[in-house]
């Protein structure tokens, strides 16, 4: 049930985002005249920058994992940890509803010594913090556009939600790791589930506790300071690949703008997101542009980027997961067995 739930709200959002983004004739026509007027020996340096720093982005989003690992007690040794992000990367891209979040847990548990939902914990550390950065930047970026002529409505409100969401979370994961029962225990007690399906809110309690486990980084200061290292340097080298590729299409998108954008693209995704990001990815890339190059310019040209942008990152995650899963660091009778946590626990995946 909850498979379909997930399934049918990102057909949805699929659904949504092409009604959104589909162009006018007008702007479909000026749509295919800036694809068309494209030269290759114009071109292809921009789209070199582009790729190369996207490898770097790739490499910089993996590698911070280990920081998160390891006070969990795994070192992996960098080809695996890269095989096993690269196909995780892959699901998240091309699975609906973010699913593919539960396939570098599965395929890095290990029977008796780290469970799935410990791995997982690491994940929503990861995705917090993450959340929390692209959320400051795109308050400080919404911020100092309240009085361009670009400035729309819906801005600011986006902003200060984006910001209270993952601020929240960021304190969820304070005191969960300082008092994991008593927060699990208001948790389930908010959510009713204890009066609504004891049997479920006994299970969900244990599965929360499993995975406060993952988040044993907030007190390992040496690798969280690390971690959120790596961490920038993934989102530079990400908004910089974006600032090279509208350089390559003409468009006049500042530094600042090509971040913002990136800002409003990440935390749009976190939403239940449409397979492959279609339609998803684009429709808020032209949000993002229509701050600082206004909606006429975002509609057509800006369209044109999105495509653009979207498929070259679709052809290196899917082209890099592919080769990672032909290693011998990727096993997927891992994805279907059951596995026990340190202490005994059943853990599924």
């Amino acid at each position: 049930m909850k498979l379909a739930i997930n399934i049918s709200l990102s057909l949805i959002v699929l659904s949504l985002c092409l009604w959104l983004v589909w162009p006018n004739p007008h702007d479909q026509q000026k749509l295919i005249d800036t694809l068309g007027s494209l030269s290759l020996a114009k071109f292809w340096p921009y789209l070199a920058g582009t790729v190369a720093l996207l490898a770097t982005t790739h490499f910089f989003r993996a590698w911070r994992w280990n920081n998160l690992l390891r006070p969990i007690g795994v070192d992996l040794p960098a080809g695996k940890l890269l095989a096993i992000s690269s196909v995780g990367f892959m699901a998240i891209l091309a699975l609906p509803a973010r699913l593919g979040e539960l396939v570098r847990p599965a395929l890095l548990r290990k029977k008796g010594h780290v469970s799935a939902s410990a791995v997982l914990g690491t994940v929503a550390v990861e995705r917090v913090v993450d959340g929390l950065i692209v959320s400051l930047l795109v308050f400080a970026c919404c911020f100092a556009l309240r009085h361009s002529p670009y400035a729309a409505d819906w801005m600011m409100p986006m902003a200060y939600v984006s910001l209270g969401v993952f601020l929240a979370a960021i304190l969820f994961l304070g005191l969960a790791l300082r008092w994991p029962k008593a927060t699990t225990r208001f948790f389930i007690r908010v959510s009713l589930l204890d009066r609504i399906a004891p049997r479920l809110a006994a299970k969900i309690e244990e599965k929360l506790q499993s995975l406060i486990s993952g988040f044993l980084v907030l007190r390992d200061g040496a690798n969280l300071v690390w971690f959120v290292a790596w961490s920038l340097l993934y989102w530079c080298a990400n908004g910089m690949s974006m600032w090279v590729l509208a350089r390559g299409v003409g468009l006049d998108l500042s530094v600042v703008g090509a971040f913002a954008t990136m800002g409003i693209i990440a935390v749009g995704i976190t939403l239940p997101n449409s397979p492959g990001l279609i339609g998803q990815f684009h429709y808020l890339t032209k949000l993002g542009l229509s701050l600082y190059v206004g909606t006429g310019v975002a509609d057509s040209t800006g369209l044109a980027y999105a495509i653009l942008l979207h498929g070259i990152q679709v052809v290196w995650y899917l082209g890099v997961g592919g080769l990672a899963m032909l290693t011998s660091h990727i096993r997927f009778s891992d994805l279907m067995q059951k596995d026990k946590a340190p202490n005994g626990a059943a853990e599924a995946a």
